[in-house]
């Protein structure tokens, strides 16, 4: 679809994005190429792990005219997320009687943030243009977010893999919307890492096994969110208290000296989860989990794997009885998942794992 006035649209769109609060807003051509080359390496080396859905979709992913027949350009945009209220990071990852949750977590989910101020901006895109085809995107369909951003002018891909703005770091979610309007393009930004490598080391799990190259079975997001089995026992002691996401590369990049708060009351804490004690946490019935992780991206893992999780860094706490109580309550849980990963626990802190009950009745004389 020809736009008449494409400067002035770019910069009805610009002003629109301020005014729903994105941080950031830039349009990028739909080419690929050199992306879609390294994806192919990627999972050719397996780094994708149970990430099927990274494969599953075949070219889709790097070509968004098949995703969306029509397409011509993508609009993307970047929403800030620190929580500026929220506990200090650092001194919660280094207080192992707490859990550590990704601060991008703490709030509320941010697909339905994101995809309800997206919609509302094509709305006012197709109030100035007329009827266009659309279609927006929040990590919610097979989409090559970052290269897009990149590509976008939103900043770079940088070697924890992660997009990097030198004037607002790297906290920040992103969301597209693909549009068959031929739209001015921005200018793709430039890498600015140089020689630091601050970002590889920091990873607990080596997880980053490169620079611009992830492993995602190691990566304790993937472990502690996607992963739906048993935590690989040799990455356990290096999970340490994160129980949700982890956020280590990106606490230790030197541009996020520049990130600023949000201004989204979504995206503050909620039920003390930037500062809350593990075996409180390890009590929650499911009834309790669901009610407080209401409206939440922490309620897709489910019960199960956020005890599971909880477990993990209840072994690596200090073995105080308050430690050892809450796991001995969950010992004989009546998922196999769960009991599997409290019997290693108790095991680190030198407690033996109970003898199941038998039904079996003693012979009679």
């Amino acid at each position: 679809m020809t736009v008449p006035d494409r400067p002035r649209l770019l910069e009805d769109i610009q002003r629109w994005s301020r005014e729903l609060g994105f941080t950031g807003v830039g349009v990028a051509g739909i080419e690929l190429g050199e992306d879609e080359a390294r994806l192919a390496e990627w999972l050719a080396a397996g780094f994708h792990g149970e990430l099927d859905y990274m494969a599953r979709h075949g070219l889709k992913r790097t070509r968004p005219q098949l995703l969306v027949p029509g397409t011509v350009s993508c609009i993307s945009v970047r929403l800030d997320y620190w929580p500026g209220g929220a506990a200090d990071a650092q001194r919660a990852l280094a207080d192992p009687t707490l859990g550590y949750v990704s601060r991008y977590a703490l709030g509320r989910d941010y697909h339905k943030v994101l995809r309800g101020r997206l919609a509302t901006l094509c709305e006012r895109i197709g109030a100035a243009v007329g009827p266009f085809g659309h279609r927006v995107f929040s990590d919610s369909a097979p989409v090559m977010e970052k290269a897009l951003a990149r590509n976008a002018g939103l900043g770079w891909i940088g070697k924890h893999t992660n997009l990097i703005d030198r004037n607002a770091g790297s906290w920040f979610f992103l969301g597209e919307i693909f549009v068959d309007l031929d739209l001015e393009r921005d200018v793709p930004a430039s890498a600015h890492c140089g020689s630091c490598n601050a970002c590889l080391p920091a990873c607990p799990t080596g997880a980053i096994v490169a620079p611009y190259r992830l492993d995602a079975r190691r990566c304790i997001s993937y472990l502690t969110i996607e992963l739906k089995g048993a935590i690989p026992v040799e990455l356990r002691r290096a999970i340490g208290n994160r129980i949700y996401g982890c956020d280590d590369c990106q606490l230790v990049c030197p541009w996020n000296k520049f990130a600023q708060p949000t201004a989204v009351g979504d995206f503050a804490p909620r039920h003390g989860l930037d500062h809350a004690d593990l075996a409180e946490l390890f009590g929650w019935s499911e009834a309790e989990f669901l009610a407080r992780t209401a409206g939440s991206a922490i309620r897709r893992i489910g019960h199960e794997r956020w005890l599971r999780n909880i477990a993990v860094a209840l072994g690596n706490a200090p073995g105080s009885p308050r430690v050892i109580a809450a796991l001995g309550a969950r010992a004989a849980d009546s998922s196999a998942l769960v009991r599997e990963h409290v019997h290693w626990a108790l095991g680190m802190h030198g407690v033996p794992a109970p003898i199941p009950a038998t039904t079996a009745s003693c012979p009679s004389d």
